[in-house]
Protein backbone atom coordinates (compact mmCIF):
# COMPACT_ATOMS: atom_id res chain seq x y z
CA UNK A 1 0.00 0.00 0.00
CA UNK A 2 1.79 3.02 -0.94
CA UNK A 3 1.26 5.74 1.42
CA UNK A 4 1.08 9.77 1.04
CA UNK A 5 3.00 12.26 2.26
CA UNK A 6 1.84 15.75 2.65
CA UNK A 7 4.55 18.15 1.17
CA UNK A 8 3.96 20.41 3.60
CA UNK A 9 4.45 17.93 6.15
CA UNK A 10 7.55 16.52 4.98
CA UNK A 11 9.11 20.06 4.12
CA UNK A 12 8.10 21.03 8.21
CA UNK A 13 9.25 17.86 10.02
CA UNK A 14 12.43 17.60 7.83
CA UNK A 15 13.52 20.97 8.16
CA UNK A 16 13.02 21.41 12.31
CA UNK A 17 14.30 17.79 12.47
CA UNK A 18 17.80 18.91 10.53
CA UNK A 19 18.02 22.25 12.18
CA UNK A 20 18.24 20.43 15.03
CA UNK A 21 21.45 18.48 14.09
CA UNK A 22 22.90 21.59 12.72
CA UNK A 23 25.08 24.01 14.53
CA UNK A 24 24.47 27.17 12.74
CA UNK A 25 26.43 30.52 14.16
CA UNK A 26 24.45 32.69 16.66
CA UNK A 27 21.13 31.05 15.81
CA UNK A 28 18.93 29.60 18.31
CA UNK A 29 17.04 26.64 17.11
CA UNK A 30 13.59 25.77 18.94
CA UNK A 31 14.15 22.14 20.86
CA UNK A 32 10.53 21.15 20.13
CA UNK A 33 8.19 21.29 16.99
CA UNK A 34 4.39 21.30 18.25
CA UNK A 35 1.97 19.80 15.64
CA UNK A 36 -1.44 20.86 16.48
CA UNK A 37 -5.25 20.22 14.52
CA UNK A 38 -8.51 19.17 14.64
CA UNK A 39 -8.92 15.19 15.75
CA UNK A 40 -8.24 12.29 13.23
CA UNK A 41 -6.15 14.39 10.39
CA UNK A 42 -3.74 11.77 10.49
CA UNK A 43 -0.99 14.33 12.75
CA UNK A 44 1.25 10.80 14.25
CA UNK A 45 0.69 8.85 11.19
CA UNK A 46 1.98 11.58 8.76
CA UNK A 47 5.38 11.75 11.70
CA UNK A 48 5.91 8.06 10.80
CA UNK A 49 5.38 8.21 7.41
CA UNK A 50 8.37 10.73 7.53
CA UNK A 51 10.58 8.82 10.02
CA UNK A 52 10.31 5.99 7.55
CA UNK A 53 11.39 8.57 4.38
CA UNK A 54 14.35 9.82 6.51
CA UNK A 55 15.76 7.14 8.04
CA UNK A 56 15.16 8.44 11.51
CA UNK A 57 14.54 6.16 14.67
CA UNK A 58 11.73 7.46 17.18
CA UNK A 59 11.21 6.57 20.74
CA UNK A 60 7.95 7.33 22.16
CA UNK A 61 6.13 9.05 24.96
CA UNK A 62 2.37 8.86 25.07
CA UNK A 63 0.40 11.09 26.64
CA UNK A 64 -1.29 8.93 29.17
CA UNK A 65 2.05 8.45 30.51
CA UNK A 66 2.44 11.77 31.69
CA UNK A 67 -0.13 11.34 35.07
CA UNK A 68 1.19 8.86 37.81
CA UNK A 69 0.10 8.10 41.57
CA UNK A 70 3.62 8.63 42.19
CA UNK A 71 4.77 12.24 42.14
CA UNK A 72 7.67 12.77 39.79
CA UNK A 73 7.82 10.07 37.93
CA UNK A 74 5.91 11.27 34.15
CA UNK A 75 9.04 14.07 34.88
CA UNK A 76 11.49 11.62 35.46
CA UNK A 77 10.16 9.38 32.47
CA UNK A 78 10.73 12.13 29.88
CA UNK A 79 13.98 12.46 30.73
CA UNK A 80 14.92 8.87 31.08
CA UNK A 81 13.85 8.48 27.26
CA UNK A 82 15.65 11.57 26.25
CA UNK A 83 19.21 10.82 27.66
CA UNK A 84 18.06 6.86 26.12
CA UNK A 85 17.50 8.64 22.74
CA UNK A 86 20.70 10.79 22.86
CA UNK A 87 22.84 7.66 23.68
CA UNK A 88 20.93 6.08 20.59
CA UNK A 89 22.32 8.83 17.93
CA UNK A 90 26.33 8.19 19.57
CA UNK A 91 25.45 4.63 19.42
CA UNK A 92 24.03 4.06 15.83
CA UNK A 93 25.60 7.23 14.35
CA UNK A 94 22.02 8.47 12.85
CA UNK A 95 19.25 11.07 13.78
CA UNK A 96 16.56 10.12 16.32
CA UNK A 97 13.96 12.12 17.70
CA UNK A 98 11.67 11.56 20.87
CA UNK A 99 8.03 11.70 20.36
CA UNK A 100 5.26 12.63 22.79
CA UNK A 101 1.89 12.32 21.60
CA UNK A 102 -1.21 13.88 22.79
CA UNK A 103 0.75 16.30 24.94
CA UNK A 104 -2.64 18.50 25.98
CA UNK A 105 -4.39 15.66 26.84
CA UNK A 106 -1.73 14.84 29.12
CA UNK A 107 -0.57 18.23 30.72
CA UNK A 108 -3.45 20.85 29.63
CA UNK A 109 -5.78 22.31 31.29
CA UNK A 110 -9.17 22.29 29.77
CA UNK A 111 -11.38 24.41 32.33
CA UNK A 112 -11.14 25.92 35.15
CA UNK A 113 -12.50 22.48 36.72
CA UNK A 114 -9.48 20.36 35.17
CA UNK A 115 -6.81 19.33 38.25
CA UNK A 116 -3.17 20.56 37.93
CA UNK A 117 -1.38 18.22 39.60
CA UNK A 118 2.22 18.39 41.33
CA UNK A 119 3.33 15.61 37.52
CA UNK A 120 1.31 18.48 35.55
CA UNK A 121 3.62 21.18 36.92
CA UNK A 122 6.84 19.20 36.86
CA UNK A 123 6.38 18.11 33.07
CA UNK A 124 5.84 21.28 31.95
CA UNK A 125 8.89 22.53 33.99
CA UNK A 126 10.69 19.69 32.55
CA UNK A 127 9.96 20.24 29.08
CA UNK A 128 10.90 23.81 29.76
CA UNK A 129 14.38 23.25 31.18
CA UNK A 130 15.23 20.39 28.42
CA UNK A 131 14.41 22.97 25.85
CA UNK A 132 16.48 25.38 27.69
CA UNK A 133 19.63 22.76 28.09
CA UNK A 134 19.27 20.48 25.74
CA UNK A 135 23.01 18.56 26.21
CA UNK A 136 22.45 18.86 30.10
CA UNK A 137 19.80 16.59 31.07
CA UNK A 138 19.97 14.92 34.36
CA UNK A 139 18.14 11.89 36.31
CA UNK A 140 17.08 13.08 39.62
CA UNK A 141 19.74 12.26 42.53
CA UNK A 142 22.43 11.63 39.96
CA UNK A 143 25.08 14.05 37.56
CA UNK A 144 26.82 13.81 34.64
CA UNK A 145 29.02 16.31 33.25
CA UNK A 146 29.38 14.90 29.75
CA UNK A 147 27.51 16.72 27.00
CA UNK A 148 24.40 14.74 25.47
CA UNK A 149 23.47 15.00 21.77
CA UNK A 150 20.68 17.45 20.90
CA UNK A 151 17.39 15.20 20.54
CA UNK A 152 14.80 16.96 18.71
CA UNK A 153 11.24 16.67 19.96
CA UNK A 154 7.92 16.45 18.22
CA UNK A 155 4.78 16.86 20.01
CA UNK A 156 1.36 16.16 18.59
CA UNK A 157 -1.73 17.57 20.04
CA UNK A 158 -5.57 18.81 19.52
CA UNK A 159 -5.62 22.33 21.03
CA UNK A 160 -2.26 23.85 22.06
CA UNK A 161 -3.80 27.01 23.96
CA UNK A 162 -4.73 24.40 27.23
CA UNK A 163 -0.85 23.85 28.03
CA UNK A 164 1.23 26.08 29.74
CA UNK A 165 1.79 29.17 28.13
CA UNK A 166 5.83 29.69 28.94
CA UNK A 167 6.33 26.23 27.45
CA UNK A 168 4.83 27.15 24.05
CA UNK A 169 6.36 30.44 23.35
CA UNK A 170 8.44 30.65 20.34
CA UNK A 171 11.90 30.16 21.62
CA UNK A 172 10.84 26.75 22.98
CA UNK A 173 8.66 25.62 20.89
CA UNK A 174 7.89 26.04 17.19
CA UNK A 175 3.94 25.66 15.83
CA UNK A 176 2.91 23.78 13.11
CA UNK A 177 -0.91 23.77 12.64
CA UNK A 178 -1.88 20.68 10.20
CA UNK A 179 -5.26 20.86 8.03
CA UNK A 180 -5.10 18.87 5.38
CA UNK A 181 -6.07 20.84 2.27
CA UNK A 182 -8.46 18.91 -0.69
CA UNK A 183 -4.97 18.06 -2.19
CA UNK A 184 -3.17 16.24 0.86
CA UNK A 185 -6.94 14.75 1.26
CA UNK A 186 -6.84 13.24 -2.26
CA UNK A 187 -3.17 12.01 -1.97
CA UNK A 188 -3.93 10.62 1.45
CA UNK A 189 -6.91 8.82 0.55
CA UNK A 190 -5.80 7.65 -2.94
CA UNK A 191 -3.05 5.95 -0.85
CA UNK A 192 -5.57 4.48 1.62
CA UNK A 193 -7.94 2.81 -1.41
CA UNK A 194 -4.85 2.12 -3.79
CA UNK A 195 -5.29 -1.95 -3.89
CA UNK A 196 -8.95 -1.21 -4.30
CA UNK A 197 -8.55 -0.09 -7.83
CA UNK A 198 -9.89 3.73 -7.15
CA UNK A 199 -9.44 5.62 -10.05
CA UNK A 200 -7.97 9.23 -9.54
CA UNK A 201 -11.83 10.73 -10.32
CA UNK A 202 -13.86 8.25 -7.73
CA UNK A 203 -11.05 9.33 -4.67
CA UNK A 204 -12.09 12.86 -5.71
CA UNK A 205 -15.60 12.04 -6.27
CA UNK A 206 -15.53 10.46 -2.35
CA UNK A 207 -13.48 12.83 -1.05
CA UNK A 208 -16.12 15.82 -2.30
CA UNK A 209 -19.05 14.37 -1.26
CA UNK A 210 -17.33 13.74 2.62
CA UNK A 211 -15.81 16.88 2.34
CA UNK A 212 -16.00 17.75 5.94
CA UNK A 213 -14.59 14.54 7.38
CA UNK A 214 -11.65 14.09 9.36
CA UNK A 215 -8.70 11.35 7.74
CA UNK A 216 -9.55 8.98 9.78
CA UNK A 217 -13.03 8.20 8.29
CA UNK A 218 -11.96 7.61 5.01
CA UNK A 219 -9.77 4.67 6.75
CA UNK A 220 -12.90 3.78 8.98
CA UNK A 221 -14.89 3.56 5.54
CA UNK A 222 -12.58 1.34 4.65
CA UNK A 223 -12.31 -1.32 6.93
CA UNK A 224 -16.00 -0.81 6.89
CA UNK A 225 -16.50 -2.46 3.99
CA UNK A 226 -15.18 -5.81 4.89
CA UNK A 227 -17.72 -6.50 7.67
CA UNK A 228 -20.34 -8.17 5.20
CA UNK A 229 -17.85 -10.63 4.72
CA UNK A 230 -17.22 -10.95 8.13
CA UNK A 231 -20.57 -11.18 9.12
CA UNK A 232 -21.52 -13.85 6.61
CA UNK A 233 -18.24 -16.10 7.88
CA UNK A 234 -19.55 -15.54 11.37
CA UNK A 235 -22.99 -16.98 10.56
CA UNK A 236 -21.33 -19.41 8.61
CA UNK A 237 -19.65 -21.51 11.29
CA UNK A 238 -21.46 -20.65 13.70
CA UNK A 239 -21.49 -18.01 16.80
CA UNK A 240 -20.28 -20.65 19.43
CA UNK A 241 -17.15 -21.73 16.67
CA UNK A 242 -15.56 -18.06 16.67
CA UNK A 243 -13.10 -18.65 18.76
CA UNK A 244 -11.85 -21.87 18.06
CA UNK A 245 -11.81 -20.88 14.29
CA UNK A 246 -10.01 -17.63 14.29
CA UNK A 247 -7.71 -18.02 17.70
CA UNK A 248 -6.18 -21.52 17.69
CA UNK A 249 -7.38 -22.86 14.54
CA UNK A 250 -4.93 -25.33 12.57
CA UNK A 251 -6.65 -24.39 9.20
CA UNK A 252 -5.07 -21.42 9.32
CA UNK A 253 -6.67 -18.02 9.13
CA UNK A 254 -9.57 -17.41 7.23
CA UNK A 255 -9.49 -16.29 3.35
CA UNK A 256 -11.95 -13.51 2.06
CA UNK A 257 -12.39 -12.05 -1.35
CA UNK A 258 -12.15 -8.77 -2.35
CA UNK A 259 -15.02 -6.99 -1.10
CA UNK A 260 -17.09 -4.53 -3.48
CA UNK A 261 -15.19 -1.10 -3.36
CA UNK A 262 -17.32 0.30 -6.34
CA UNK A 263 -18.13 4.15 -5.47
CA UNK A 264 -21.55 4.07 -4.80
CA UNK A 265 -20.97 1.19 -1.78
CA UNK A 266 -18.21 3.41 -1.00
CA UNK A 267 -20.71 6.49 -0.54
CA UNK A 268 -23.43 4.55 0.78
CA UNK A 269 -21.93 3.06 3.36
CA UNK A 270 -20.23 6.96 4.18
CA UNK A 271 -23.69 7.98 4.73
CA UNK A 272 -24.65 5.70 7.49
CA UNK A 273 -21.31 6.35 9.36
CA UNK A 274 -22.51 9.95 8.98
CA UNK A 275 -25.41 9.39 10.23
CA UNK A 276 -24.18 7.41 13.66
CA UNK A 277 -21.80 10.57 14.21
CA UNK A 278 -25.04 12.76 14.13
CA UNK A 279 -26.73 10.41 16.28
CA UNK A 280 -24.20 10.90 18.79
CA UNK A 281 -23.83 14.72 18.53
CA UNK A 282 -27.80 14.53 18.88
CA UNK A 283 -28.00 12.33 21.40
CA UNK A 284 -27.93 14.78 24.65
CA UNK A 285 -27.89 11.32 27.00
CA UNK A 286 -26.30 13.28 29.56
CA UNK A 287 -29.51 15.16 29.69
CA UNK A 288 -31.93 12.44 30.41
CA UNK A 289 -29.52 10.75 32.97
CA UNK A 290 -29.57 14.01 34.98
CA UNK A 291 -33.41 14.50 34.34
CA UNK A 292 -33.52 10.67 35.98
CA UNK A 293 -31.20 11.51 39.08
CA UNK A 294 -32.16 14.63 39.52
CA UNK A 295 -35.95 15.17 38.87
CA UNK A 296 -35.10 18.21 36.63
CA UNK A 297 -34.53 19.37 33.07
CA UNK A 298 -31.03 21.38 31.81
CA UNK A 299 -33.51 23.06 29.24
CA UNK A 300 -34.42 26.65 29.84
CA UNK A 301 -37.68 27.01 31.47
CA UNK A 302 -40.11 29.01 30.38
CA UNK A 303 -40.21 32.43 31.75
CA UNK A 304 -42.63 32.57 34.17
CA UNK A 305 -45.91 34.10 34.00
CA UNK A 306 -47.22 36.63 36.47
CA UNK A 307 -51.09 35.96 37.61
CA UNK A 308 -52.45 37.50 40.74
CA UNK A 309 -51.24 34.52 42.84
CA UNK A 310 -48.01 34.75 41.88
CA UNK A 311 -47.46 38.45 42.27
CA UNK A 312 -43.93 39.59 43.95
CA UNK A 313 -44.52 39.79 48.02
CA UNK A 314 -42.29 42.11 50.61
CA UNK A 315 -41.67 39.60 53.20
CA UNK A 316 -38.78 37.39 51.11
CA UNK A 317 -41.40 34.79 49.36
CA UNK A 318 -40.62 33.38 45.99
CA UNK A 319 -42.49 33.83 42.28
CA UNK A 320 -43.06 30.83 40.51
CA UNK A 321 -40.09 29.03 42.19
CA UNK A 322 -37.83 31.81 41.90
CA UNK A 323 -36.51 34.43 44.54
CA UNK A 324 -38.27 37.98 43.86
CA UNK A 325 -34.97 39.70 43.25
CA UNK A 326 -34.42 38.47 39.83
CA UNK A 327 -32.01 40.60 37.53
CA UNK A 328 -33.67 41.51 34.27
CA UNK A 329 -31.54 42.21 30.55
CA UNK A 330 -32.95 43.66 27.65
CA UNK A 331 -30.65 42.84 25.38
CA UNK A 332 -31.01 38.73 26.26
CA UNK A 333 -33.84 36.66 25.19
CA UNK A 334 -36.13 35.85 28.23
CA UNK A 335 -35.34 32.25 26.99
CA UNK A 336 -31.98 32.80 28.08
CA UNK A 337 -32.32 34.74 30.99
CA UNK A 338 -34.68 31.92 32.48
CA UNK A 339 -31.47 29.39 31.19
CA UNK A 340 -29.80 31.56 34.10
CA UNK A 341 -32.01 31.17 36.95
CA UNK A 342 -32.42 27.68 36.37
CA UNK A 343 -29.01 26.82 36.12
CA UNK A 344 -28.15 29.01 39.58
CA UNK A 345 -31.25 27.37 40.89
CA UNK A 346 -29.98 23.91 41.01
CA UNK A 347 -26.68 24.65 42.40
CA UNK A 348 -24.59 24.78 39.69
CA UNK A 349 -22.05 27.56 38.78
CA UNK A 350 -21.62 29.54 35.38
CA UNK A 351 -18.86 29.91 33.18
CA UNK A 352 -18.62 31.95 29.11
CA UNK A 353 -16.75 30.92 26.41
CA UNK A 354 -15.80 32.17 23.10
CA UNK A 355 -14.48 31.22 20.15
CA UNK A 356 -14.18 32.94 16.99
CA UNK A 357 -15.25 30.51 13.20
CA UNK A 358 -11.25 29.13 12.55
CA UNK A 359 -11.02 27.83 16.07
CA UNK A 360 -14.78 26.68 16.62
CA UNK A 361 -13.63 24.18 14.06
CA UNK A 362 -11.28 22.81 16.24
CA UNK A 363 -13.12 23.11 19.64
CA UNK A 364 -10.60 25.77 20.91
CA UNK A 365 -13.15 27.54 23.25
CA UNK A 366 -11.45 30.11 25.69
CA UNK A 367 -13.50 31.87 28.57
CA UNK A 368 -14.65 35.11 28.94
CA UNK A 369 -14.68 35.06 32.91
CA UNK A 370 -12.03 34.68 35.28
CA UNK A 371 -14.19 32.34 37.77
CA UNK A 372 -17.04 30.97 38.03
CA UNK A 373 -20.60 32.74 38.04
CA UNK A 374 -23.18 31.66 41.11
CA UNK A 375 -24.85 35.09 41.01
CA UNK A 376 -27.56 35.95 38.35
CA UNK A 377 -26.74 39.56 38.37
CA UNK A 378 -22.93 38.66 37.62
CA UNK A 379 -23.98 36.12 35.24
CA UNK A 380 -26.40 38.61 33.13
CA UNK A 381 -23.63 41.54 33.40
CA UNK A 382 -20.64 39.09 32.19
CA UNK A 383 -22.31 37.96 29.30
CA UNK A 384 -24.02 41.14 28.35
CA UNK A 385 -20.54 42.58 28.23
CA UNK A 386 -19.30 38.72 26.24
CA UNK A 387 -21.83 39.47 23.79
CA UNK A 388 -20.89 42.68 23.20
CA UNK A 389 -17.12 42.36 22.77
CA UNK A 390 -17.35 39.06 20.99
CA UNK A 391 -20.22 40.35 18.90
CA UNK A 392 -18.47 38.45 15.86
CA UNK A 393 -18.04 34.95 17.50
CA UNK A 394 -19.43 32.47 18.93
CA UNK A 395 -20.51 32.56 22.44
CA UNK A 396 -21.71 29.43 24.69
CA UNK A 397 -23.16 29.08 28.42
CA UNK A 398 -21.59 26.58 30.21
CA UNK A 399 -22.95 24.95 33.70
CA UNK A 400 -20.59 23.44 36.34
CA UNK A 401 -21.42 21.20 38.92
CA UNK A 402 -18.90 22.41 41.59
CA UNK A 403 -19.29 19.33 43.73
CA UNK A 404 -18.24 16.53 40.99
CA UNK A 405 -16.19 19.11 38.84
CA UNK A 406 -17.27 18.70 35.54
CA UNK A 407 -19.87 20.34 33.39
CA UNK A 408 -23.33 19.49 32.90
CA UNK A 409 -24.35 21.48 29.88
CA UNK A 410 -22.96 23.73 27.34
CA UNK A 411 -25.28 25.82 24.73
CA UNK A 412 -24.77 28.14 22.25
CA UNK A 413 -26.25 31.37 22.53
CA UNK A 414 -24.79 33.69 19.54
CA UNK A 415 -23.22 32.68 16.52
CA UNK A 416 -21.11 34.83 14.31
CA UNK A 417 -23.85 36.54 12.93
CA UNK A 418 -24.41 38.49 16.25
CA UNK A 419 -27.82 37.04 17.06
CA UNK A 420 -28.10 34.99 20.15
Amino acid sequence: MGYYIAPRFLDKLAVHITKNFLKLPGVRVPLILGIHGRKGEGKSFQCELVFEKMGIEVTHISGGELESPDAGDPARLIRLRYRETAELIKVRGKMCVLMINDLDAGAGRFDEGTQYTVNTQLVNATLMNIADNPTDVQLPGSYDSTPLNRVPIIVTGNDFSTLYAPLIRDGRMEKFYWEPDRDDKVGIVAGIFEPDGLSQRQVEQLVDTFANQSIDFFSALRSRIYDEQIRNFIHQIGFERVSLRVVNSTEGPPEFKKPDFSLSHLIESGHLMVGEQKRVENSQLVDEYNRLNRGRSYQAAPPPAVTPTSQPSTNGATTNGFPNKESSSPHLSLETQAQIREILAQGYKISIEHVDERRFRTGSWQSCVNSHIDAESDAISNLESSLAEYSGEYIRLVAIDPKAKRRVLETIIQRPNGKN
